[in-house]
């Protein structure tokens, strides 16, 4: 279901615009001064969330990035180090805001699609401290952007956040498509969680709503990221209007299987026209297309999709990624298929 103007956008989930009953639900919303505390539909979002992930509290914050600054800022100090794989989102797609802001650096290890062995753990803890920077903070990210949107192994995971509880650290969970990997393992997303002492999740990826994202985790810290978001700029009074949408988006989260098939179906496509050039089947809403496997490059097939209206990006050097989501439908993968077909 292309956009209006005719524009098939498969370059983020980001990029989905509300539903007409995410539309009704915000002109119907409810609202006060939130940083009263005395918006009904921002109080009955953050519940909600905080339920959804099993934890004590949540706090409305305009973006996932402001969602893990905050995290970052409240499990960390500044010269402090924050254990990562390399190419989390959290290190390299939020502008260096943990260094900017919080005055920390990263100890980055070589993850297996997101996820860090427990010896690897332990081997980047090792020192940790003393004359070396003390690493407090570990990140996971699920699902995995850089990846292609995959799940992390949670028997890994959990192994791991165990070694990393062992030597003292907290636990964040970028979860910014969270219930994608719910989905995909068919797991409540608060057994997910259940490792992390806080988690972010995003409502204006592959859920639809505009605007904003949710930062969970015990009261006392629910209270103290409340003070951090309006030291970054981030306190908004009545914010019920988009905290509607988000609930209507958080909501109908299952629907979120239906881009999955969708990607899978793509996948499928696209390894038929350039073989070799998806490494793997997707196991959410996200299809990775190595361009050395493209006839011409894949500038090339970036730019002839272009041309018939079809938005497609880069996750990394030479690797387009493809997301699927509620705005693209199967007639609009038959759209890359026939720009592929050209260049085969």
């Amino acid at each position: 279901m292309a956009f209006p103007d005719g524009t098939a956008d498969f370059r983020s989930d980001t990029v989905t615009r509300p539903t007409e009953e995410m539309r009704r639900a915000m002109a119907e919303a409810e609202v006060g001064d939130d940083v009263y505390g005395e918006d009904p539909t921002v109080n009955a979002l953050e519940e909600e969330s905080a339920a959804v992930v099993g934890k004590e509290a949540a706090l409305f914050v305009p973006s996932g990035t402001m969602g893990n600054q905050i995290a970052v800022n409240l499990h960390t100090r500044p010269g402090d180090e924050v254990l990562c794989v390399d190419w989390a989102h959290v290190r390299n797609f939020e502008h260096g805001a943990a260094a900017a802001i919080s005055g920390v650096a990263f100890r980055n290890v070589v993850g297996d699609r997101g996820t860090i062995a427990p010896g690897d753990v332990e081997s980047a803890l090792e020192w940790s401290g003393g004359r070396m920077p003390r690493v407090s903070l570990l990140v996971w990210e699920n699902t995995h952007n850089a990846s292609g949107g995959s799940v992390l192994a949670q028997d890994v995971v959990e192994e791991s956040s165990s070694a990393a509880r062992r030597r003292g650290l907290a636990i964040h969970l970028d979860g910014a498509r969270l219930f994608n990997a719910s989905v995909a393992a068919r797991r409540p997303a608060s057994e997910l969680a259940a490792v992390a002492d806080s988690v972010m999740f995003c409502f204006s990826k592959g859920l639809g709503a505009p605007v904003g994202s949710v930062l969970c985790g015990p009261a006392e810290f629910v209270s103290e990221a409340r003070e951090v978001r309006e030291r970054f700029g981030g306190a908004m009074r009545q914010a019920g209007v988009i905290a509607a949408a988000a609930l209507v988006g958080l909501r109908r989260r299952d629907r979120l299987a239906e881009d999955h098939t969708l990607a899978g179906e793509l996948a499928e496509m696209l390894a038929d026209q350039f073989s070799g050039a998806v490494p793997r089947p997707p196991e959410t809403n996200m299809v990775l297309l190595e361009g050395q496997h493209i006839p011409g490059g894949p500038e090339v097939f970036r730019r002839a999709l272009a041309e018939e209206s079809v938005l497609v990006g880069y996750i990394r050097p030479g690797v387009l990624r493809f997301v699927t989501h509620g705005d693209v439908d199967a007639a609009d993968v038959e759209r890359v298929a026939a720009v592929a077909a050209v260049l085969t």
